[in-house]
């Protein structure tokens, strides 16, 4: 293993993974506590189905990994938070409808979070807490009749999600979509989510979600996609009209390399989406890099305009989400970084780009000289432009117990089989 790949299993395994298991696992109701501060000072014990499904997943991912050797933890640890986690969003998260509680008590009660005391206020929570359920059936430990109901959810939240975000009809918390708008977002955890599901059960259903996400990032005979081999659409307008708003013209870089390696991901798990995969995928990566890199501090940018500037554009107003855009744009987050270190990663594999194994060393170069807490415990996840800690919340008021240990597992798990074969 590179000295690049030791530092990312030492962050993973000394750093990260010790901090949650003695901060953030709640131990008598299962699933994980996540409202901490920027400095991980606990602020509330209250649980978003979000996270809950996040931990689920990862817990699974970690138990597999460590039980074939590709890290040295326990097995039997991680399983059990997986299920437990799985039971906690099946009994209290889960609610009529296929739909989702987005935020509970931590012992598991539904609490209001719409403005007229909606419960269920996020199709993307719906996404993430059947992605947990997916991840915990997958595991050997799951008993037959859970990991059935498991499956059976999951199945339902995954269906009734593409049917609303395809009709346009999704609401999704923190990050509302305006009307006349296609975002992207929904399509990557449908793909996501489908390929993680059919993982775990090879079922049909999972699998057509899957490919029929992918037909719309990339575009199909009939239809316009979301990217091209150039560009991308974080939020696509309907009318060409609406080019010129804040909300057509600004892109989301981490995002978009998210996306990259989930395809990448999906194509190897789902039959046939392999063939459908373009070959410009990796200049689409490098355009997302060019436009988010800071040149003066380095780090990529949150938002930025379709130049690589900041973000510009005529604005509706009133609008939470370009408030979000203009406030936050130049902020330095956790996940940002994170996602662009694994997919560069992958895309410079699969694809024989050493220009992206710069990239992922240079990503890699600023992450590790930024984000880790000097004290040696998990990272101080979000920062100001200069790389400063900045107390601000900038989607869920929670510290995020998944973008970085899922990119530095995946990036070992990479570099494991690379040098195994």
């Amino acid at each position: 293993m590179s000295a690049t790949g030791s530092e990312i299993r030492d962050q993973l395994l000394k750093g990260v993974l010790p901090w949650w298991l003695e901060n953030g696992v709640d131990r008598e109701n299962g699933g994980v506590f996540t409202c901490f501060s920027n400095a991980g000072r606990l602020l509330s014990n209250e649980k978003y189905t979000w996270s809950q499904g996040r931990w689920a997943w990862l817990c699974s991912r970690i138990a597999f990994d460590s039980g074939d050797g590709t890290i040295a933890e326990n097995p039997q640890l991680w399983a059990a938070l997986s299920i437990e986690t799985a039971r906690f969003i099946q009994e209290h998260a889960i609610l009529d409808g296929s739909v989702t509680a987005y935020r509970t008590s931590a012992e598991g009660q539904a609490l209001p979070s719409g403005p007229q005391g909606e419960i269920a206020v996020s199709v993307l929570a719906d996404l993430f807490a059947g992605l947990g359920l997916a991840g915990a059936a997958r595991l050997p430990e799951a008993a037959g009749r859970e990991r059935d109901e498991w499956l059976q959810s999951a199945h339902a939240l995954l269906a009734h999600a593409e049917e609303r975000i395809e009709a346009r009809k999704a609401p999704s918390e923190p990050y509302p979509v305006r009307a006349g708008f296609k975002d992207a977002a929904g399509l990557m955890l449908l793909l996501n989510v489908g390929a993680q599901l059919h993982l775990a059960c090879g079922s049909v259903e999972s699998a057509e979600t899957a490919g029929a996400a992918l037909s719309q990032l990339l575009g199909d005979g009939s239809s316009e996609g979301m990217w091209k081999a150039d560009t991308w659409w974080e939020y696509r307008p309907d009318s060409s009209d609406d080019l010129d708003t804040l909300l057509a013209r600004h892109r989301t870089p981490g995002h978009l390399l998210e996306m990259l390696w989930m395809v990448m991901e999906a194509a190897e798990i789902v039959p046939g989406l392999a063939p459908r995969i373009p070959d410009w995928l990796p200049d689409l990566a490098i355009r997302a890099l060019e436009a988010g890199w800071d040149d003066q501090h380095g780090g990529i940018f949150r938002y930025v305009d379709s130049t690589g500037d900041e973000p510009r554009g005529r604005l509706f107003g009133n609008d939470p989400y370009e408030t979000l855009v203009t406030q936050t744009w130049d902020t330095k987050l956790w996940w940002v970084q994170v996602e662009a270190l694994y997919a560069t990663r992958l895309l410079a594999e699969r694809f024989g780009r050493p220009d992206l194994l710069d990239w992922h060393e240079r990503i890699w170069s600023y992450t590790l000289g930024t984000f880790p807490d000097p004290s040696g415990q998990e990272w101080l996840q979000i920062r100001d432009r200069e790389g400063k800690p900045l107390d601000k919340v900038v989607a869920l008021p929670v510290k995020d117990p998944f973008h970085i240990a899922r990119s530095l597992l995946l990036t070992t798990e990479l570099e494991t089989r690379r040098t195994h074969t």
